[in-house]
């Protein structure tokens, strides 16, 4: 009898045995895994082939991934070729900065899931090959949900593990850019992240380094950074709270310039802007805030026209509410082209809404954008119309809109808020410039 038992404790125990490795086995391709999440029928087109591009067909499904396989120290990938200059491979201007990119910079696309909705934009990557290590700076998405139509060159979707360089990144790592395709690993540039910390966060970070060297248990620690990089990218980025499906319609086109809404095309929306410094980078645009020019109607935060010569601009919905401070009438510094010029903020370039009749059938606003009147480029002394100095192109493939503006735009300008407000109804002597003259 005891034999039986334990004959039968054994068998009891074996077949749990085998239930466990049975359920650790199913459970295993779901760890670090990323699978489509749907197939995109192919549709050809015109297909630009300067870099040998893989054209879509019609009729063939091609998978489409919201995902990409987890980042580690080393994640495994591959390398593709592309230009982002400007009427190469198809492309329009990069998805992070808005601009085209020259063949010599270090530039590179991730594909859907790495790119996280923007969250590695401007961040510096390290890429491994062939022996060698480059530094590439993320600038675009690979999209790896959408393609087989005009705005993706009629390419399909990119796979889920993609980095899309630019030709100096393959010369760079010493790559025959005829192959085309090369495994390769990349890591992330963790510098970047530290600076730009604040003191107390860095602080922290080198605390938890400290800690690092007296814990045993090295799971809580990965917790502890991973709370600390999320501490940080909350600070310093500002994501899409979502997308807008574009409508076209009769969309008003002053200023030169078409930035009509495109029926079925996706646009981001923000709720937030990039963090406020003493040199806060923006893309200033063009507006006329006048009677009837752009197609716009009163500014909301006096509920007046404006003069084409008066010094006015719109904020992004982000900036113009940022932190719970409300930024209408007050004055802002903007400089460009070696000039500077004060601004009284009178609107909100909205960085949500679009593409319907109160915004003139134009797409959100980006979430960095400096709305100027004609006055403001005049004492900037930049031409509106044909683009002089640094003014680079039409803002981007989404357009910056104060509901209404037409943009030739400048990269990079850089704008800080005046300690006072400047109140026109106040009386004060308003400011003048370096020469003497008064602002209107």
């Amino acid at each position: 009898m005891a034999t039986i038992r334990a004959l039968a404790t054994t068998a009891i125990i074996l077949l749990v045995a085998l239930s466990t490795s049975q359920i650790a086995f199913a459970l295993r391709p779901s760890l670090g895994v990323c699978r489509a999440s749907g197939y995109l029928p192919g549709k050809s087109g015109n297909c630009e082939k300067s870099n040998d591009p893989d054209c879509c067909e019609d009729g063939k499904q091609y998978p489409q991934y919201h995902c990409s396989p987890p980042v580690t120290a080393s994640t495994k990938a591959v390398l593709t070729l592309n230009s982002f200059e400007k009427g190469k491979d198809g492309g329009g201007p990069s998805e992070c900065d808005n601009a085209y990119h020259s063949d010599q910079e270090k530039v590179v696309a991730l594909s859907t899931g790495w790119f996280s909705n923007m969250a590695r934009c401007g961040h510096q990557i390290k890429i491994t090959a062939n022996g060698n290590s480059v530094y590439a700076k993320v600038v675009d998405e690979c999209d790896s949900v959408h393609g087989c139509d005009d705005e993706h060159n009629f390419e399909p979707p990119c796979d889920n593990n993609i980095v899309d360089a630019s030709p100096a990144v393959w010369d760079a790592l010493g790559l025959d850019q005829n192959i085309g395709m090369v495994d390769i690993t990349w890591s992330e540039d963790h510098t970047a992240v530290v600076s730009s910390l604040s003191g107390s966060q860095i602080q922290l970070r080198a605390d938890s380094r400290r800690r690092e060297r007296n814990m045993s248990d090295t799971r809580i620690l990965v917790v502890m950074c991973f709370t600390i990089r999320e501490v940080s990218a909350t600070n310093t980025t500002c994501h899409t709270s979502g997308f807008i499906h574009g409508k076209g319609r009769n969309c008003h086109k002053g200023n030169g310039l078409d930035n009509c809404c495109v029926a079925g095309k996706r646009y981001p929306q923000f709720k937030c802007s990039p963090p406020v410094s003493a040199k806060t980078p923006a893309i200033l645009a063009v507006n006329r805030f006048e009677n009837g020019a752009d197609g716009a109607g009163m500014t909301s935060c006096d509920m007046r026209f404006h003069r084409n010569k008066e010094l006015v601009v719109t904020l992004s919905s982000g900036w113009l509410r940022l932190e719970g401070t409300n930024r209408c009438n007050k004055k802002i510094r903007i400089s460009a082209n070696g000039r500077s010029v004060l601004a009284k903020v009178v609107d909100e370039c909205d960085s949500v809404n679009g593409c319907d009749d109160e915004h003139d059938f134009e797409p959100p606003c980006r979430n960095n954008v400096v709305n100027g009147s004609p006055g403001v480029w005049k004492a900037l002394m930049l031409n509106e119309s044909t683009g002089e100095g640094r003014i680079t192109k039409p803002i981007d493939r989404w357009g910056a809109r104060h509901s209404n503006s037409r943009i030739p735009t400048v990269q990079t300008r850089k704008w800080a808020l005046t300690e006072k407000s400047h109140d026109l109804g106040s009386g004060r002597d308003p400011p003048r410039f370096p020469d003497g003259r008064r602002e209107p």
